[in-house]
């Protein structure tokens, strides 16, 4: 089971999947994760180390990140409205 959080003082969530996908694999991970009919995938970059998907959720955009090396992946809000969004967010893809 994927553990969903909700971090407050830095303003993201934190996403844990039992099984973390390989740097190939993000994509197609990360458009599977964000499968809901309340976001767009807007587009999706890949870099060295880290790979980054952005959505929209409620009008507001925001990025839902991997990093190879920590194998951390989590979300963050395109700004200040996106922020106040985000917990209603971690509800919503819970």
């Amino acid at each position: 089971m994927t553990i969903i959080e909700y971090h407050h003082t830095h303003q993201c969530i934190i996403i844990t999947p039992v099984e973390p996908p390989h740097d190939e694999d993000f994509e197609l991970w990360s458009r599977l994760f964000l499968h809901h009919d309340e976001i767009t995938i807007n587009e999706y970059s890949a870099g060295a180390d880290r790979h980054q998907l952005r959505f929209t959720y409620q009008q507001q955009t925001f990025n839902l990140n991997f990093e190879h090396y920590s194998q951390s992946i989590w979300i963050n809000g395109e700004g200040h409205d996106a922020e106040h969004l985000l917990a209603a967010l971690t509800f919503y893809l819970s």
